[in-house]
């Protein structure tokens, strides 16, 4: 009896004593302490994990930060009376160049008197206005200056949901130069509309904290590159976590455009579109409950001279399906000055096609 007991307990031992080594390995490997042998098999360890789970971003923002510009905007208003007063606006932006043209957002700058940049070593200047595009909020602002630290584009495309990214600028104009902070890409390829009616498309939803003062201001990646330019945030009590950037696939054309003639050049169709619910092709008796309402048509316009109508409802674009007024709109924004595109549309319960050649948007 003795011995069986004594062989049971030698059995639960070396069970024991296996598990244990075990254990050791695991936590060995979690918590390098010693030269592995030459037998040692790679592994990943909890430690590793760890480390690319919560990355340190302070190399990064060492990278970015000397570039980012504190920007000060002076304006007008009118009191209640009529009468000018003069005020000031707070907004962020990043040096993308080094003859000194810093990319911005469109609503920092607009309606400007005046523009002062600050930089974090210290020195202000005296901004001039290269040119602006409120279809995309962004701006291109300029300043003269030696040795300028910039940033440079990366590509947003190539971002991942869940990837982290750091935010840096001018939060609340606080004094000591930009904030930064960091979260992750919660969402990309959103639209949103902004107060003065304008659609946004193809932007970075963050949950990096974005505040007053932060926009025109870089999103980064954490290779240092600028992969978006934050503009809004959502402001509710209800919702927190949730701003917004521009991508920088989005933004570097429209920069490069700006630095090189001061304007953008965008094709043109001539309707204004309203997207088709269920609701509305109640309301007016569509023969389809998607696609894009015309809602208005430019007179002389590309839509005009190739039959289209005010109440249409566009379907298709070469082909592909169209199911919002948005889908349009990017369609559109795809193609160059000139080219002609294939119209599929309902007017009434017929399903026609139309050829239209766009032209350069009317400034």
């Amino acid at each position: 009896m003795f011995k069986i007991k004594t062989a049971i307990a030698a059995t639960i031992m070396i069970i024991i004593l296996s598990l244990t080594l075990t254990g050791c390995v695991s936590s060995t490997s979690a918590t390098p302490t010693s030269t592995p042998t030459p037998t040692s098999a790679p592994t990943q360890t909890t430690a590793q994990s760890a480390s690319y789970t919560l990355p340190s971003i302070t190399s990064v923002v060492d990278e970015v930060n000397p570039a980012v510009a504190s920007i000060v905007v002076g304006t007008v208003t009118y009191d209640w009376w009529g009468q000018s007063v003069p005020s000031q606006q707070a907004g962020s932006g990043v040096i993308i160049d080094k003859r000194g043209y810093i990319v911005t957002n469109n609503h920092v700058v607009e309606g400007a008197t005046s523009i002062t940049v600050s930089i974090p070593d210290g020195r202000t200047f005296n901004a001039t206005l290269v040119g602006t595009d409120s279809a995309t909020d962004l701006a291109i602002i300029k300043i003269n200056g030696n040795n300028l630290p910039t940033a440079s584009f990366g590509n947003s495309n190539a971002m991942r949901v869940g990837e982290w990214v750091v935010a840096i600028g001018n939060a609340l104009a606080l004094d000591g130069g930009p904030t930064v902070t960091a979260g992750v890409i919660s969402a990309t390829g959103r639209s949103i509309t902004e107060d003065s009616g304008a659609t946004l498309y193809d932007l970075i939803q963050t949950d990096a904290a974005i505040n007053p003062g932060n926009s025109g201001g870089p999103l980064i990646n954490l290779n240092g590159e600028v992969i978006g330019i934050n503009t809004a945030k959502i402001s509710s009590v209800d919702v927190s976590g949730v701003g917004f950037a521009i991508s920088s696939d989005s933004a570097k054309p429209v920069a490069d455009a700006l630095i090189e003639g001061g304007y953008i050049s965008r094709p043109y169709m001539g309707v204004n579109l309203l997207t088709v619910t269920p609701a509305i092709a109640y309301q007016y008796s569509l023969s389809t409950d998607t696609g894009a309402l015309i809602t208005q048509i430019q007179q002389n316009g590309p839509a005009v001279q190739a039959g289209l109508k005010a109440g249409d409802v566009i379907t298709a674009i070469d082909g592909k399906e169209m199911q919002t007024a948005d889908d349009v709109i990017k369609a559109i924004r795809s193609h160059s000055i000139g080219d002609t595109i294939q119209i599929t549309f309902y007017r009434g319960s017929s399903l026609q096609t139309a050829s239209v050649t766009l032209i350069e948007k009317p400034r």
